[in-house]
């Protein structure tokens, strides 16, 4: 077998849009090679999947690509909300909410916000930085077919361009290969949820005298509900290039080619309100809606990530951050496994924290679009009223979801996912809190601490929690960090302002909070214990499969 192979990759990753680039950069950040492959000859080119929730860009924070993100986004930096109008001429409208975080609250829970980084602007920075790291990613690349073993995986790849048929082994294959995923129906794993919602024409276009019609309102979208011509309108630059999002029936017998641009232009101004602005269409894409969760995320040494594994609907733009969120929580999971530092049994844990998210997620998105009433969304009678009111939960579903079983020991197992009010208070499963330190000088997030190992965190007085944790990780040879956070000189942390961490981490000055790598509270100590290196040692040993 190992003659027939052209390349051995401890990961092979299917498809390389916003999900699969992720992957390849946090698995570059973990030092693990890998190889992507995706069919497409480059990078999106339509402008969609604009926004990127705080939860999305702590991730990219840590990996260092927050900046650069926000730098590829700073045309739309000054756009917020929602507005819902009859028309951009003649009625003001109404805000369905007016700014992503009014006030400034978010401030108090993460050191990142959200970002509007369109599709288009945001893969060709994720590329760049996953190639900084060092990721072998081959656009033009179809993967063919893929065989498992208890060993690894074979797939079968062609080169599109070149028609060159390469054997590629690896030890795990991450399939981030879209909604009708072909991984996901050679293994056989069927779907649930309602399915279709609605079907759109994406339209891009320029307009010149658009822009004074839409006067100073900077917003994400507007729902124009002009019932003869209704659709969602998107903007690109603020000044002349635009994004339609048109009604599509196809289940009424509607093709796409009925699209014509001539129709689109119509279409546009009749729902704009002004039959005689400047229309060029520059192109159009038709996409579906729908609300689909995968009934397994893995089978033996393969994962499911981001739309193979789930569909949402567009309002809230839970899907795509749902997906990038899965492939930081496997990527650290496979370097524990693949570094040696980890058992295999950890990554079962992979499916039993992320597919309730994406179910819980997927819910809330389509009773977003009920609540907004988006173009071409019709809900049945009855459907998509879960999610509390307008702007109800979702800070709690983008930031508060919680993993009430997995890799976590404390939490608990019946608890909801989303809870029901706002509170990062260091429970076992979920995310551990923000605060502000002094490390060495500088100032730092908590979560700044969170990526390549996993961290104990107890008071400066408490030596035993520390000299605890040097021991486990030198007997179970895992990588475990500590670090005493106050004001004594070997407290190698200093809260700012005076914040209490422990009550913050929601224990005491003698207790100590264990962080996983992905910034999830893995087990917490509210107190003294008596054999602290013991208890922290099956605790480790527990929690990586090394038991």
């Amino acid at each position: 077998m190992n003659e027939e192979v052209d390349h051995h990759v401890p990961v092979l990753i299917v498809g390389g849009s916003l999900v699969g680039l992720s992957a390849s950069l946090f698995l570059g950040r973990l030092g693990i090679p890998h190889m992507l492959v995706e069919k497409h000859a480059a990078t999106s080119k339509h402008p969609r999947g604009r926004g990127n929730n705080v939860r999305t860009m702590e991730l990219f924070r840590v990996a260092g690509a927050e900046q650069p993100i926000r730098k590829a986004a700073s045309t739309l930096a000054d756009n917020h909300g929602i507005l819902q109008t009859s028309s951009l001429t003649d009625d003001e409208g109404e805000w369905l909410f007016k700014e992503i975080d009014p006030g400034g609250g978010l401030a108090r829970f993460s050191p990142s916000g959200w970002c509007l980084c369109s599709q288009n602007d945001l893969e060709p920075v994720l590329l760049k930085c996953a190639r900084g790291l060092g990721g072998d990613i081959r656009f033009s690349t179809e993967m063919l077919s893929f065989e498992q073993d208890a060993e690894g995986v074979t797939a079968l790849t062609k080169n599109r361009d070149t028609g060159e048929h390469t054997t590629v082994r690896a030890e795990y294959l991450i399939a981030a290969d879209g909604p009708r995923s072909p991984v996901r129906e050679r293994l056989g794993i069927r779907q649930t949820g309602p399915g279709d919602l609605f079907h759109n024409v994406s339209i891009t276009f320029n307009s010149r005298a658009l822009a004074d019609a839409v006067g100073d309102r900077r917003f994400i979208c507007c729902y124009l509900t002009n019932p003869e011509a209704d659709g969602a309108l998107l903007p690109v630059d603020n000044v002349e290039k635009w994004v339609f999002h048109a009604p599509w029936h196809p289940e009424r017998g509607e093709t796409l080619e009925e699209f014509t641009d001539e129709r689109c232009v119509s279409h546009i101004r009749r729902a704009v309100g002004d039959l005689d602005m400047d229309v060029e269409i520059t192109g159009r894409a038709p996409w579906h809606a729908a609300e689909r969760v995968a009934e397994r995320y893995a089978a033996e040494r393969v994962f499911l990530a981001g739309d193979s594994a789930h569909e949402m609907s567009p309002t809230g733009a839970f899907g795509s951050n749902t997906g990038i969120q899965d492939a930081h929580n496997l990527a650290w999971k496979l370097a524990a496994v693949l570094n040696g530092w980890a058992g295999p049994g950890l990554l079962q844990s992979y499916e039993a924290e992320r597919l309730p998210v994406a179910q819980a997620t997927s819910a809330r998105a389509s009773a977003r679009s009920a609540e907004h009433s988006h173009p071409g969304y019709a809900p049945a009678p009855g459907a998509g009223g879960a999610g509390g009111g307008r702007q109800g939960g979702v800070l709690k579903v983008a930031l508060g979801y919680r993993y009430p079983r997995g890799a976590v020991i404390g939490a608990d197992p019946a608890g909801p996912v989303v809870p029901e009010q706002m509170a990062m208070a260091g429970e076992p499963g979920s995310r551990a809190p923000h605060m502000w330190l002094l490390r060495s000088g500088a100032r730092t997030s908590t979560l700044d601490l969170y990526e390549r190992s996993f961290v104990l965190l107890s008071g400066a007085a408490e030596d035993a929690w520390h000299r605890a944790a040097t021991s486990v990780a030198e007997r179970l040879a895992v990588s475990l960090d500590s670090y005493r956070i106050g004001k004594d000189p070997q407290a190698e942390l200093v809260p700012e302002n005076g914040t209490d961490w422990a009550e913050l981490h929601g224990t005491t000055p003698q207790g100590a909070v264990l962080v996983r790598p992905d910034g999830y509270v893995a087990w917490r100590s509210e107190g003294p214990v008596a054999e602290p290196e013991a208890m922290l040692y099956e605790i480790m040993a527990s929690l990586l499969d090394l038991a």
